[in-house]
């Protein structure tokens, strides 16, 4: 019972897809070009803002016009419509986008002075724009396109310059593909030799950039100059004649292998129908024979018509060679109707010719001749074809000594009326030739457009019996199927139901598991930085308790010892007075220091925030060495304050003070006897430098680095001074800290034993007047 359900479903469901499928089709033939069109205009008079979405409409407007039949007029109009609106947004590669769809449909037309023309529009929009991307894209299908002419002269030209771009940008990609267009064109000219370099350099940038199908079409074009080059051609590209062959093999097995490995089927069929020609050129007939039957099955899978003619043409080639005239018949009749229906004229000449030849030697001479006729009908509608190319080619030629002669005449211009006239003689001259050719060309544009209006109508006549057809088929298939669709519709409806329910649960899971992955990532990250911060406390938190253990114990000691020589009694005054300055000193550098530590654990509290506010930076400067100037006495010291009178800054007067103390003992610990220190300030922009400059001892250039580093917070050894003073190892830290809480900065600049520039940087305050004298407070 349950096979049966399961059975049921399945077949229910296939014919769901089957009938969507269809429904899909016919919606999509009703709704004709025209009335795509007329949505596109609606859709653009609804959006009146003038933004990258009306440009988008604009485009598809474009683009649909392209798609109706013979109208040029209509695609002119949404293409100027466009590239007007580009233009007055100043988007130049927006216009640059509409031209290069414009020039592609005259480029497909074969229509190559009409290209030529948007090709360079194009190319000056995309210039604009600054996209060399772009304008090398442009060049390169200049190229292509001056290939249809030929003019294989314009056609380097063009791609060297899109080589040159590529190069600049530095795109190897697209710079292989057109070394490899470039080899192809000497190739065209029959220089094989200038070829094989070019082909080479392409083929080596594809297996650098491991680019498999790149390496396929490389070797396959290294293989086709070894095989079609002539004698004089193969000794200058370096082998010799007799291995020329071999050569060619080679490099044609190769590509083959990687076209097999990728699965390229085209490249494969390629591959096979020249190593067929090869072999047969080697007289290896077997191997020649197994690899066109390859070649022409592989053509036949991809339905490539063109490729499966040439493959039979070879085929025919081979059985001649056996003398089977009658399967050589079969071939070529085959190839023939391909031909025709393709309009390949190549190949119809190539066919009628052989044709003719193997009714020649089957007896069949009325039948040969009926076939050389048509070879000769065929060759003519081919030099027809080329006398119009050839037409084109001089057309172009003469465009451009047009322009050359008129950017001449304005550069001569003032070389005389005379000389002026005679070029513009000249250029009416031109001008009346290009004339004439224009009227031959356009008789040939007239017979060519109705030969397409013939076809055209042939073509819509075939489809609207087949479209016909498809709709009496559609419409019994519907009338079959009408009674289970009401059925079918209704499981429809329920499984979608069960399947949106699923597909919400899914949705909801992976959005919650999205959410929590999101916030423990953060959370790691939160944990991580506290980590990190943790154990730089730690850190500091060592050193200040080595500082404490080792610091204080010796001011401890020396104060027992001092009390128990008081408690014994036998210690005369002079001794007496002697330990009692050095207990006061050494008590003193301890208090300083306790002092530093307990600012320094203050500034470290949390909530722990800066008093900010004005107050003239000279005269705390000014207290401080007052404070410190018994201390400068002892070494006969000289401390002078240069600093600015209503130098007013912006900060916690308080800090600035303990900065300055800081900075100032150090100075004078690490000054000599009889020196100077100096106070200065300057105004840096929007802060307040204040220099405290010694000539003392100086630090190391790798204590300085480590100071001047954001985040400095590395408590040092202490260091005595040039009196054997004795510091408290924590004050520079505690100054950077004070500094960094107030918004300024700390800065060091030393040399060893030449002295030191200690600056201290501190927000300037805009609003005050130079008259403001700020009262200082208790410090």
């Amino acid at each position: 019972m349950n096979y049966k359900i399961a059975l049921l479903i399945s077949k229910t469901c296939l014919f769901v897809c089957c009938l969507l499928l269809i429904s899909i089709t016919v919606s999509a033939q009703v709704k004709s070009p025209q009335q795509k069109l007329d949505s596109l205009y609606e859709v653009n008079k609804n959006h009146p803002k003038e933004d990258s979405v009306k440009f988008v409409i604009l485009k598809n407007i474009l683009i649909q016009q392209q798609r109706i039949k013979k109208n040029d007029k209509g695609v002119e109009d949404a293409a100027l419509k466009a590239i007007s609106f580009a233009d007055k947004l100043h988007k130049p590669a927006w216009a640059g986008s509409i031209y290069y769809r414009w020039a592609l449909m005259f480029h497909g037309r074969s229509d190559i002075l009409k290209a030529e023309n948007l090709y360079a529009k194009c190319r000056e929009k995309y210039r604009q724009a600054n996209d060399l991307d772009w304008v090398a894209a442009v060049y390169q299908n200049l190229g292509a396109l001056y290939t249809l002419v030929p003019d294989y002269v314009k056609t380097l030209e063009a791609n060297q310059k899109a080589v040159a771009i590529y190069q600049q940008l530095g795109d190897d990609e697209n710079l292989s593909g057109l070394y490899l267009n470039i080899g192809e064109t000497y190739q065209s000219l029959g220089q094989y030799s200038n070829a094989m370099p070019y082909v080479k350099r392409g083929l080596n940038m594809f297996i650098k950039d491991k680019s498999a199908r790149g390496e396929a079409v490389g070797y396959a074009s290294v293989g086709a100059i070894y095989f079609e080059a002539p004698e004089a051609e193969i000794i200058k590209i370096g082998i010799g004649p007799s291995e020329r062959l071999k050569f060619s093999l080679q490099n044609y097995k190769r590509s083959l292998k990687i076209a097999d490995s990728i699965a390229d089927v085209a490249l494969t069929a390629s591959a096979n129908s020249r190593i067929g020609e090869i072999q047969l050129a080697m007289g290896e007939t077997a191997g020649a024979l197994q690899s066109q039957q390859k070649s022409i099955d592989l053509y036949k899978s991809l339905e490539d018509d063109e490729g499966y003619a040439k493959g039979l043409i070879a085929m025919a080639k081979l059985y001649t060679g056996n003398k089977e005239y009658t399967k050589v018949a079969g071939f070529l009749n085959e190839a023939l109707k391909i031909a025709i229906d393709k309009k390949l004229l190549v190949l119809q000449k190539d066919t009628y010719e052989a044709l003719s030849e193997n009714d020649e030697k089957l007896g069949n001479y009325n039948q040969s001749l009926v076939n050389y006729r048509a070879f000769i009908k065929v060759k003519e509608q081919i030099i027809d074809q080329e006398k119009e190319r050839e037409i084109t080619r001089r057309r172009l030629q003469l465009d451009f000594s047009i322009k050359e002669n008129d950017y001449q005449l304005k550069q001569k211009i003032t070389n005389g009326e005379l000389q002026r006239q005679v070029l513009l003689a000249k250029q009416q001259e031109q001008q009346l030739l290009l004339s004439n050719q224009e009227k031959t060309l356009q008789r040939l544009t007239f017979l060519k457009r109705q030969a397409d209006l013939e076809n055209e109508k042939k073509s819509q006549s075939n489809l609207l019996k087949q479209q016909q057809l498809k709709a009496q088929l559609e419409k019994e298939i519907k009338d079959k199927q009408i009674g289970l669709q009401r059925t079918e519709l209704k499981f429809n409806r329920n499984v979608n139901l069960i399947l949106g329910i699923l597909a919400s649960i899914l949705l909801g899971s992976a959005l919650f598991v999205y959410y929590t992955q999101r916030k423990t990532a953060k959370l790691n990250k939160i944990v991580s930085e506290q980590k990190v911060e943790l154990e730089k406390l730690g850190k500091v938190k060592d050193r200040i308790f080595s500082v404490v253990s080792h610091d204080m114990r010796t001011p401890v000691n020396s104060l027992i010892s001092f009390i128990q020589l008081l408690e014994e009694g036998n210690i005369n005054q002079e001794k007496l007075t002697k330990y009692a300055g050095h207990l006061k000193t050494t008590l003193g550098y301890t208090s300083a220091m306790m002092e530093n530590l307990l600012n320094w654990a203050s500034s470290q509290m949390q909530g722990f925030k800066p008093i900010i506010e004005k107050f003239d930076v000279q005269l705390c400067a000014q207290e401080v060495i007052n404070a410190l100037h018994a201390t400068a006495i002892q070494k006969n010291i000289t401390i002078v304050n240069e600093i600015k009178s209503g130098s007013i800054c912006l900060a916690d007067m308080n800090m600035t003070a303990l900065v300055l103390r800081n900075l100032i003992s150090n100075a004078i610990k690490f000054t000599a006897k009889n020196e100077t220190i100096k106070l200065s300030s300057s105004i840096s922009g929007n802060m307040i430098a204040i220099a405290v400059t010694d000539n003392g001892v100086g630090l190391l250039k790798n204590q300085v680095e480590n100071f001047n580093i954001s985040g400095y917070q590395e408590i040092g050894k202490t260091t005595m001074g040039t009196n054997q003073e004795k510091g408290t190892g924590i004050g520079l830290v505690l100054c950077k800290t004070f500094t960094t809480l107030m918004n300024g900065s700390l800065h060091v600049e030393s040399e060893e034993n030449k002295g030191s520039v200690f600056t201290l940087s501190l927000p300037n305050s805009y609003q005050v007047s130079p008259s403001f004298r700020a009262q200082p407070r208790n410090l």
